[in-house]
């Protein structure tokens, strides 16, 4: 949604004189000059009322005072609003802060780099740059390494793809949006996480359990949303620099451009590559794939507060390349034979989006939004004899309507819902094209009791050509039963078409036969999958020895009424069939955050995961999902100089315990893994020396402890027989890793 973010800034309050019926007061910039600039077009309004105006050409106000409302809230188009509190009629000066002022380093000593929500009906973390800061975080997939709600997998043996899961379930389970447009979904799926550069992230919001209905049906184990830099408040030039010792180099520009004070834009430009082959375990493979990928975003800002109005426009090209496959493979004379194994994967993507918003000037309260986008997602690949190709054309609009029923404590959101998914799809000689066309309406109805309650009901209809009509419902609670505590609850619906190759790429670097049984669906001759997930989640403020901290612990349970089943426990096949029986996924995090010093905080976290699947040769815990997982985070930082010169110092710890493995029983003796893999750590740390509030550079290291798969590819010796598979990772391939960096910015 459209709304400014609510900071608290400093509050000067004059006795110029008193009315008896009204407050009367003016609006200013707050600023480090002689003179102040009036706010024309600025918000004043009594919270939990509809009471309200907007100042005049002067930045001047004035408003009804009747006793019945305490809290006059304030606010402007980029600005962070204020809220005062009024025991009786004066005249009072404001002076807001404007928000591009925060998004300097010095960020990290205003906010904490990950907040947790206590006031929200969802269960809330937000990654704020300052967190991003403490891993390279290269792109998205790479930017939930210090962050225990995600957790982050190698998805097969070749392509160095770091696959996300939360609640238990991997990524297709969670609609990823970006400011709040689905983003990686369908074709897209496997890849998509990787092409939005770390640097383009201003901040990501991870949402447990369901979703609200507002963003959509799909959305099952909960929400990523990633916030992008605004050319607005980004830096005018912002460079980052990145190179490792595996050949992996990165080079980020940002630049940035107030074109009048309604429009700004900026551009931003990613290139990354890597030329180096790698084979540290001497399996013949490379340990990651050869790549390059150029990636450009313009990106449009449109604001006039005292009209209402703000909008967003982005467009952006994407190519990708990567080749995968033994040492020595080479495309131009490998390319389909039986000598030397190899693949590449080459994706061409152009994406579109427009946010459009109006905030009604005298009622700030109501609002109207419109969202849409268009994407055109084109991949050609091959993984030694098989191909796959895929194009994806996609269309997505959002019309959105916020208003309040009596006063400010009951909101609600309303509208309408397009989206569009045409699928241009071949796996060899097979055709899988589609088209998916669905339409929907939504209401969501929210109560907010700052004090003691608030909770958000919502409602979805939506029909779809290939899912037929369906409604979607979800609910969170939020209760405050002591100080500094908040107690939430949440259940909802989801349901999704699976794209079961799209999402399963790893298969085809294997020997496995591909297996669907049809049972007459209407995708893949599947039926769609339909899931419940309920959850309960604590969270308590404390202080100990004078340093603040708090304790959080959830549980989440997600049941399917139907699933495509993903069968990997025959090693010479891989099955999709609708699920017959049960399948369910228990999530448990304990996690605790503390001070320890001044500037050193730590972050634990301990995680179970019980999720199972009745297969058809009977009910199995999931394959390669630790059950127990430990997360710890240690982060220090120095005093802020005035000059804004710092270190900071980072270290985490992933400690992962045994993980059930598919079954390999039926290949002969050395080509078969054990039942369980062992547990093991993985160690990764950085430091960051900040010379000014222009320039900093960074160190680090990755999988310290040097933990390895021993044998990430079963059967390398033989890539064209029939035991080969690069699926079944459960652990790093790459060694020890270090790399280093630098960041400009203007």
């Amino acid at each position: 949604m459209f709304r400014c973010a609510v900071v608290s800034s400093a509050i000067f309050f004059s006795s110029l004189g008193f009315s008896q019926e009204k407050v009367k007061g003016k609006v200013l910039e707050k600023s480090n000059a002689e003179s102040e600039l009036s706010l024309s077009g600025a918000s004043v309004y009594w919270m939990n009322s509809q009471t309200g105006t907007v100042t005049d050409d002067n930045g001047s106000f004035e408003i009804e005072y009747t006793g019945e409302y305490k809290r006059l809230i304030v606010s402007y188009m980029g600005f962070e609003s204020d809220t005062l509190t009024i025991n009786e009629p004066k005249t009072v000066s404001i002076r807001l802060k404007a928000s591009n002022e925060l998004n300097e380093v010095v960020v990290e000593q205003k906010r904490d780099a990950t907040e947790k929500a206590f006031l929200t009906p969802q269960n809330v973390v937000t990654i704020n740059s300052a967190e991003l800061l403490k891993a390279a975080c290269c792109n998205l997939a790479e930017s939930f390494e210090t962050n225990p709600s995600i957790d982050v997998n190698l998805s097969d043996g070749l392509t160095g793809t770091k696959q996300i899961q939360m609640l238990g379930l991997t990524s297709p389970y969670l609609l990823i949006t970006q400011e709040n447009i689905p983003m990686v979904r369908g074709a897209s799926q496997a890849y998509g996480l990787t092409f939005t550069p770390g640097t383009w992230i201003e901040s990501i919001q991870i949402s447990k359990g369901a979703g609200s209905v507002v963003n959509g049906y799909e959305s099952i184990s909960g929400q990523i949303n990633t916030e992008l830099v605004k050319p607005l408040t980004d830096n005018e030039l912002f460079v980052n620099g990145y190179g490792n010792q595996n050949g992996r180099y990165e080079l980020n520009t940002h630049l940035n451009k107030k074109l009048t004070d309604k429009w700004s834009t900026g551009l931003y430009i990613h290139g990354n590559k890597r030329s180096q082959r790698e084979d540290n375990n001497g399996d013949g493979f490379l340990d990651a794939p050869l790549a390059d990928q150029i990636n450009i975003m313009n990106r449009w800002q449109f604001q006039d507060p005292e009209k209402g109005w703000v909008s967003f426009f982005n467009v952006r090209f994407l190519n990708d390349e990567k080749q995968i496959g033994q040492l020595d493979y080479e495309p131009e004379l490998h390319n389909n034979g039986s000598d030397v194994w190899g693949g590449e994967i080459d994706t061409r993507r152009f994406d579109s989006s427009v946010k459009v918003g109006y905030v009604f000037p005298n009622l700030p309260f109501q609002s109207i939004g419109f969202q849409a986008s268009y994407s055109n997602h084109l991949q050609d690949s091959y993984f030694g004899k098989r191909s796959y190709n895929i194009g994806h054309e996609s269309i997505y609009t959002n019309l959105i309507f916020n208003s309040i029923v009596g006063d400010t404590r009951n909101k609600f959101k309303t509208g309408l819902t397009f989206a569009y998914d045409g699928y241009d799809e071949q796996v060899s000689i097979d055709d899988y094209s589609r088209s998916d066309r669905s339409a929907g309406a939504f209401f969501e109805y929210g109560y907010e009791n700052l004090e003691k309650l608030s909770f958000t009901a919502g409602l979805r209809i939506d029909t779809h050509n290939r899912l037929g009509t369906y409604i979607t419902p979800r609910f969170h609670l939020r209760y405050t039963p002591w100080e500094r505590a908040s107690l939430r609850g949440s259940f909802g619906r989801g349901k999704r078409a699976a794209n079961i190759f799209t999402e399963n790429q790893q298969l085809f670097s294997s020997a496995r036969r591909i297996a669907i049984t049809d049972t007459g669906g209407s995708v893949y001759g599947l039926d769609p999958e339909d899931a419940w997930n309920y959850g309960a989640s604590f969270l308590q403020g404390f202080t100990f020895l004078g340093r603040s901290g708090n304790i959080s612990i959830d549980f989440y349970r997600t049941d399917f009424k139907n699933q495509v089943v993903v069968d990997w426990e025959d090693p010479q096949e891989v099955s999709f069939y609708n699920l017959e029986g049960d399948s369910f996924s228990n999530s448990f995090q304990f996690e605790i955050d503390y001070e320890l010093a001044t500037n050193f905080e730590i972050r634990t976290a301990y995680k179970y995961y019980d999720v199972k699947v009745d297969y058809r040769r009977g009910e199995l815990q999931k394959p390669l999902q630790a059950q127990n997982r430990f997360f710890g985070n240690l982060a220090y930082e120095t005093n802020l100089k005035n000059n804004g010169a710092q270190w900071r110092f980072d270290f985490t710890l992933h400690t992962f315990g045994k993980q059930r493995l598919p079954d390999t029983s039926s290949n002969p003796e050395s080509y078969r893994f054990e039942e369980f893999a062992s547990p093991y750590s993985n160690m990764n740390a950085q430091i960051t020396k900040v010379f000014s509030k222009s320039f900093e550079v960074y160190v680090g290291g990755e999988n310290l402890g040097n933990t390895t798969q021993q044998v990430p590819v079963l059967g390398a010796n033989d890539p064209f027989g029939p035991y080969f598979d690069t699926s079944i990772v459960y652990a790093p391939i790459m060694g020890r890793m270090f790399y280093a960096g630098f960041r400009y910015r203007i």
